[in-house]
């Protein structure tokens, strides 16, 4: 049997808790949901929180919920998902990424002061800013937070991967230096609710925005309906235009139950990335260097081929962990360079550090239910490849 690099664990406690939904009165817009959206809020420390089918949706939402539109610019990293740049294009406005710190993976704070100066002189400042916490790693959120004071720009973390995260010893998710803060539940992350996602934040205004826009832009609330013949019954209307991005009773009664294990989890995957570090200090590998004012929720285990080796060793070490059932992956094939953003015009060369990422990295199984006995299996067929590959 392949081991994966990610997979959710659904307890009967989980079970249970999915089976009393289904058997109560509501399978969707009913107390549960409700119940999620306040757990994970008060986890993080923040105001609010609204629950949504996806991380995309809740990207796409926030994005709308701040304003952005066409001619606007939305500039966002290229070492990640494509759900992270898709959202400035679903709001019609132009995207631009900024290249990765070599040490975090994540947007480089120098590189993004740097195009910020020129995007002044250019009268093309962005009027977002999406920083992504790639693997579990914040970003510098406080150096990001200040340029945003300067350049006058909002921030959304894109912290799909960093639910239990910490930055200044401050929970991933409070907004302290954002504007709005998304998770994503897909299966391989953190905690799961199957599929979805939550956008949290501090402000009152947005949270009404993002709720109102994730239900068709329909609003329930007396005092924002437009006066209507006093003899018609109109107990909703819609005032905007808006999606169906809801997430249902089932999904959260899910999450609700997994938020129960959220730090055990998290404490789960640093016992395993302390045994890789461990067992891979003598290889010529990179293993992930962490900003000392962050705590990482470690979606992910990224190893990086150091440079100067064999440019074909890192094909070498994904097939060879295949055929021995050991499921790596790649995070992330840049943005900029998939067909449909260099249709826009991007190529390979902008983003340097985040094509050289590209080539080099593996990421390695990372999972609150690997084994101990799985682990040293990776550990085995690693250090069986470059010890290979040395006496070649």
């Amino acid at each position: 049997m392949m081991i994966p690099y990610g997979r959710q664990e659904i307890t009967n406690e989980d079970i249970e808790e999915v089976k009393k939904v289904l058997k109560s009165d509501f399978l969707t817009q009913g107390p549960i949901v409700t119940k999620f959206e306040k757990s994970v809020a008060n986890y993080c420390n923040a105001s609010y929180g609204v629950a949504m089918n996806s991380a995309t949706s809740a990207l796409h939402i926030a994005c709308l919920a701040l304003g952005l539109s066409s001619g606007d610019w939305l500039w966002t990293s290229p070492n990640t998902f494509v759900a992270s740049a898709n959202c400035g294009l679903y709001c019609g406005a132009n995207i631009d990424f900024v290249d990765i710190n070599p040490k975090t993976y994540n947007m480089s704070v120098d590189e993004l002061a740097k195009k910020l100066e020129i995007a002044k002189k250019n009268n093309k400042l962005p009027k977002i800013v999406i920083p992504v916490h790639f693997a579990g790693q914040p970003c510098d959120m406080k150096a990001i937070h200040d340029l945003s004071l300067n350049y006058n720009f909002k921030i959304i973390e894109d912290a799909s991967h960093a639910i239990g995260a910490s930055y200044n010893k401050i929970k991933i998710g409070s907004c302290c230096y954002s504007d709005i803060t998304v998770f994503s539940f897909h299966p391989v992350k953190i905690i799961t609710t199957g599929e979805g996602g939550m956008a949290l934040t501090n402000d009152k205004k947005i949270a009404e925005r993002l709720r109102q826009l994730s239900a068709h832009g329909i609003t329930r609330d007396k005092s924002s309906m437009s006066i209507r013949p006093i003899n018609e019954i109109w107990n909703y209307q819609q005032t905007q235009l808006g999606f169906n991005y809801r997430l249902n009773e089932i999904q959260a009664a899910l999450g609700l139950s997994q938020m129960k294990r959220l730090d055990k989890y998290v404490s789960r995957r640093h016992e395993i990335a302390k045994y890789y570090d461990s067992q891979f200090s003598d290889l010529p590998l990179v293993t992930p260097w962490q900003l000392p004012q962050a705590f990482s929720s470690y979606h992910l285990y990224p190893i990086c081929i150091k440079e100067n080796i064999n440019q074909n060793l890192q094909k070498q070490i994904y097939d060879i962990l295949h055929k021995n059932g050991i499921a790596a992956n790649l995070h992330y094939i840049p943005v900029h360079r998939h067909p449909y953003f260099e249709s826009l015009g991007f190529k390979e060369g902008d983003f340097k550090e985040s094509e050289k990422f590209h080539k080099k990295v593996i990421s390695l199984p990372m999972f609150p239910l690997l084994k101990d006995s799985e682990c040293k299996k990776v550990v085995k067929v690693i250090k069986k490849i470059f010890k290979k590959y040395e006496s070649q």
